[in-house]
């Protein structure tokens, strides 16, 4: 990481949940490497391989936030000014058991969010997902229908439709930000972008669908920049705003964008694996809000990032 200087003074204390997630470990570091005081809420030190070398660097306290008791305590006791919700289940296609699916997005989010109401706090930055615009045919914009297709979708849409009457209705200082494809170190290995890398540097053929599947890509750091650049505003209500480059790449660009990196001579063997339901030729973040109202867009193109997700790749995984 480097140093952000434009970043304003965070209030603190920071409190983060889903620190063992890809956004939120990633967010977590950043934190502890501009030498905030952080405090994260795990369920249990399992799982904890994204954040295990920085674990002594951040208060970790275990708690459950769908039990209203323990984290309501919790809360009483830290009292965060700044609270980033990353905490998320269902993303992925095995993820498909519907209760757990609402319990650990829309009610663990109504806990959280009416202890933390009882304490006041400077910023409240949720976490949306991409997902909730269902399928469009144009750049989705956070003013457009919202059409979930799946349990994930619906419940991500519910939580962030709560946080909106929430902030508006009681004038907190809450905010939703709905990332699109995040890409970068410490994501799940099964993903397009660690997958397309690790096939490739092993002079393997990854399965692949359509080269004209479409998403909107955007690196880890600028996701990251953008949560804190939100955070220091502290004057966000009820406001979504959208997360990503604003502007799409196909699979067929993102395949040769890392193999050219890697100066890989294997040929992609496109359709060698069915199409997944979320898998469409038009998916892209209208951005225009955002710059907007703070002038901001990511630093990193689709060949700066995934250049530097190849190099981490390779020293994570030790691969030559």
């Amino acid at each position: 990481f480097k140093k952000n200087k434009m970043i304003k003074k965070i209030s603190t204390p920071i409190l983060i949940t889903g620190a063992k997630g890809f956004i939120g470990s990633n967010l977590l570091r950043k934190l502890v490497y501009e030498g905030y005081e952080t405090n994260v809420i795990l369920k249990s030190k399992n799982k904890c391989w994204r954040i295990r070398d920085i674990l002594e660097k951040t208060n970790i306290i275990i708690g459950d936030l769908n039990n209203f008791e323990s984290i309501n305590k919790i809360i009483n006791k830290l009292k965060p000014k700044t609270i980033f919700h990353l905490a998320t289940y269902g993303a992925y296609e095995y993820q498909n058991e519907i209760e757990k699916i609402k319990k650990v997005n829309l009610d663990a989010t109504i806990n959280l969010l009416k202890t933390c109401s009882k304490q006041g706090f400077k910023t409240f930055v949720n976490t949306g997902s991409n997902s909730e615009y269902g399928f469009k045919k144009k750049p989705m914009k956070e003013t457009d229908l919202l059409e979930p297709n799946s349990y994930y979708a619906i419940f991500k849409a519910a939580t962030t439709l709560f946080c909106h009457y929430e902030s508006i209705s009681k004038k907190l200082p809450i905010t939703t930000v709905r990332p699109f494809h995040v890409y970068g170190p410490y994501e799940e290995s099964t993903r397009l972008i660690p997958t397309l890398i690790s096939k490739l540097l092993n002079n393997q053929n990854p399965p692949l669908v359509s080269p004209n599947v479409a998403r909107d890509m955007i690196y880890i750091d600028d996701v990251v920049d953008f949560y804190l650049m939100i955070a220091s505003k502290q004057s966000t209500k009820g406001d979504i705003f959208n997360l990503g480059s604003g502007c799409q790449k196909t699979i067929k660009e993102i395949y040769f964008g890392i193999s050219n990196i890697i100066n890989s001579n294997l040929k992609p063997k496109w359709n060698s694996m069915n199409h997944r339901s979320w898998d469409q030729t038009t998916w892209k973040a209208d951005m225009t809000i955002v710059k907007k109202r703070f002038k901001w867009k990511p630093k990193n193109n689709l060949k700066q990032g995934l250049t530097k997700s190849i190099n981490w790749h390779r020293k994570f995984y030790k691969i030559p």
